[in-house]
């Protein structure tokens, strides 16, 4: 998701968005997780499991397994060895089909789910496969390694026995002693809180619609959507206790880089104030219906660039150009804003809006 890297630090863009017609076979999805839910990253907690059979079993067993940093791959390596006395899900026959399945938190989105193949018929379970993830050693240390154990049923429902949570900050990577294989008694599941649909901030902003910025001219002229970026409240944090944040905008349909417009970085808070106003021209009374002004806000380190939310701002009418687009998606807060800002022209329109999950539209060049 580094395509960040040129400066475009200018506040004002001009293009007619009648030009920039783009066909939605453009738009890609660049953010990992279905936007169809906003649980992509739930603090200390995996939102799977509330898409399985939980709670009903109980919890019993062990699972031996190693963790290991390959500072030449820059690779943390997981190896599961197997697991013992598991809970049986088939009680006449007393045996489960279980697998295991690991995530890095409280960022699971980023780092995916890595999961072993599922062995049938036993509750003893032995695997000895080695899950990877990718990833800078200092930024393992900001996360929690979590192994849960499931069973899945032949309808490929799962059913949660048991999870090991270790905490990567204070791991000792240096003992030798923790590289050898241990075994660990799975636990039942720490945070029901996660049924709650994570908070990922808020941002607060204006905007105002001036139909005919140069008064005096004889010919119709289009008009101008100012966006103003205040501030961001109670943002996440995913590395730990840090955080470099800034608002990317783009006005959909046009994915062009010259589309873009972002603010500065704001580093070490979670409640960042941008105070950074956006200028795009070229609107006509009836792009008005067809565009959506698309925030997202990122947290920047290094040479990455993390999707922490974002709002859609439009009619959120599913169509734009007469084309169907899956980023016409406005909740009713967002529709309510750009409504506002259409029907009071040369008027700012302020809001506080909660940031949520999208699917992003790639840049085109």
């Amino acid at each position: 998701m580094s395509d960040d890297r040129e400066t475009d630090t200018a506040s004002e863009s001009s293009y007619q968005l009648s030009r920039h017609k783009k066909s939605p076979s453009s738009l890609t999805n660049l953010s990992s997780s279905s936007g169809m839910t906003s649980l992509s990253s739930v603090s200390g907690s995996v939102m799977s499991v509330y898409s399985g059979d939980f709670g009903n079993l109980e919890v019993k067993g062990n699972i031996q397994f190693a963790i290991e940093y390959v500072e030449s791959l820059k690779e943390l390596h997981v190896f599961v060895a197997q697991c013992k006395d598991l809970a049986a899900v088939d009680v006449k026959k007393q045996r489960s089909d279980p697998y295991v399945k690991a995530y890095l938190l409280p960022d699971k989105g980023k780092m995916g789910k890595k999961k072993t193949l599922v062995v049938k018929k036993t509750l003893n379970p032995v695997y000895n496969e080695i899950l990877r993830y990718k990833i800078e050693k200092q930024i393992l240390k900001t996360q929690k390694l979590n192994l849960s154990v499931w069973h899945r049923d032949t309808f490929k429902r799962n059913s949660f026995l048991g999870e090991v949570e270790l905490d990567l900050e204070t791991w000792d990577w240096d003992n030798k002693q923790n590289k050898q294989l241990r075994w660990y008694p799975l636990k039942r599941k720490t945070a029901p809180v996660a049924l709650e649909a994570e908070n990922r901030g808020e941002m607060k902003l204006a905007l105002q619609y001036v139909p005919e910025p140069v008064p005096g001219k004889k010919l119709p002229t289009t008009g101008e959507v100012h966006i103003w970026v205040k501030e961001c409240l109670d943002l996440p944090l995913l590395r730990g206790s840090h955080l470099n944040s800034f608002v990317k905008c783009t006005i959909l349909p046009d994915t062009s880089r010259k589309s873009r417009q972002k603010t500065r970085a704001v580093g070490k808070t979670t409640n960042p104030i941008f105070n950074h106003t956006m200028v795009y021209d070229g609107f006509r009374p009836e792009d008005l219906m067809e565009a959506c002004v698309e925030l997202t806000v990122w947290d920047h380190y290094k040479l990455t660039n993390q999707f922490l939310g974002g709002l859609r701002i439009g009619f959120g009418t599913g169509k734009s150009y007469g084309t169907e687009v899956d980023w016409m998606d406005s909740t009713s807060e967002e529709v309510a804003l750009w409504e506002k800002m259409v029907n009071s022209p040369n008027t700012w329109i302020e809001a506080t809006l909660p940031l949520r999950m999208l699917l992003i539209a790639k840049i085109s060049k």
